[in-house]
């Protein structure tokens, strides 16, 4: 990325050789990004991250679409992006239907597909979750769009990098992506458009950058970043997703065989993300355990990280029918590739010091009275 914060800062748009050398790297890094997805290199538009993605996908079809309908399928579970943008459209006067999930936090197909009506023109459900890990059914959802002739996006912010997606298989429309999630840099994304899709409203109006489709002059250091984090993800996310699963493995071992307590609000039997569980200890507030790991040099959070410092209960949570003295206690692990087994066995030595205390500190609260 540094030589384009310096000698190769030409504007990739301009025709001058300072220009068309940037314009090289650009065309090498959209290449990158779609070979990771096995997609063609102009079915990537660059974004300035996740949320643009989102907004871009979700906004962009209802916009363009309005006049073939307004309605709009999603679920409760989604990232924000996808949640705030849908309110948007409820007040602009598109219905849209935010379908339940289960106690593992999937939908349900068959009301799903009960859902889908003749005005339907967008079904936006979210590949992984954040908070729980839990992987949605996207073929079968993906095929049922199809059938039914409509749309689909999927959120895919959260796999990229950590299990294999592959366009060509995958009945879905439009995907948006994140490069921070796989080891890239912020502030850079990516939204796929299949091919043969109608043409989205363009959110970001200006020049003819991104074949029209997104204004602006491109990041480039950020989308040479997201380009080299592709390339390098696409020759080792077998290994990485290998390491992160036995570095998972360990941890539930550890938790099942040796500490009371503790409940898994991951569906450890389904399909999941490889690198994350989500847990919760009794009597113990998630907050507090937070703050003490963090004291160890430990990093866990409490939530989805767009969400973090809310003091509202997790609205996924909340969703999976969790009551609310669980959903306090909740906190998340997610592993790296750069982790080692070495640091699972000192993460969960600190976690059983932590929650002792905890609980001990409760406990003395109640035999004082307080």
């Amino acid at each position: 990325m540094l030589p384009f914060f310096g000698e190769l800062y030409g504007n990739p748009s301009s025709v001058h050789s300072h220009g068309r050398a940037v314009r090289v790297r650009l065309d090498q890094a959209r290449e990158m990004v779609a070979g990771l997805i096995n997609a063609r290199p102009e079915e990537i538009v660059f974004t300035s991250g996740g949320t643009e993605s989102i907004n871009f996908a979700v906004l962009g079809v209802a916009q363009a679409l309005k006049e073939n309908g307004r309605h709009i399928i999603t679920s409760e579970v989604e990232h924000p992006a996808v949640i705030n943008s849908c309110r948007q459209l409820v007040a602009l006067g598109f219905k849209v239907d935010f379908l339940p999930v289960d106690r593992h936090g999937r939908i349900d197909l068959d009301v799903l597909k009960k859902s889908i009506t003749d005005e339907t023109i967008l079904i936006s459900i979210q590949h992984a979750n954040s908070e729980v890990g839990v992987l949605q059914p996207i073929d079968l959802i993906g095929s049922l769009a199809k059938a039914s002739g409509v749309l689909f996006h999927s959120d895919m912010v959260q796999s990229l990098g950590k299990v294999p997606i592959d366009v060509k298989t995958l009945p879905v429309d439009l995907i948006s992506f994140s490069a921070h999630k796989m080891y890239g840099p912020k502030g850079v994304g990516a939204l796929y458009i299949r091919k043969g899709s109608p043409k989205l409203f363009s959110l970001i109006s200006g020049g003819g950058q991104e074949r029209n489709r997104r204004g602006g002059t491109e990041n480039m250091p950020g989308i040479v970043g997201f380009g080299a984090a592709a390339e390098l993800t696409q020759k080792r996310l077998a290994s990485d997703i290998i390491h992160m699963e036995s570095m998972r493995t360990r941890l539930e071992s550890l938790l099942s065989e040796h500490m009371a307590g503790v409940e898994f609000f991951t569906d450890r039997d389904g399909p999941r993300l490889p690198n994350t569980i989500c847990i919760g200890f009794d009597g113990v507030e998630g907050q507090t355990l937070m703050v003490r790991l963090d004291i160890e040099g430990i990093s866990v959070s409490t939530g989805t990280a767009c969400g973090s410092g809310s003091l509202s209960p997790s609205p996924v949570l909340t969703a999976m029918g969790l009551p609310l003295e669980k959903i306090d206690g909740m906190v998340r692990v997610s592993f790296g590739r750069n982790n080692t087994l070495e640091e699972v066995e000192r993460f969960f030595s600190a976690l059983q010091r932590v929650v002792s205390a905890c609980r001990q500190s409760i406990s003395a609260m109640g035999q004082q009275g307080l």
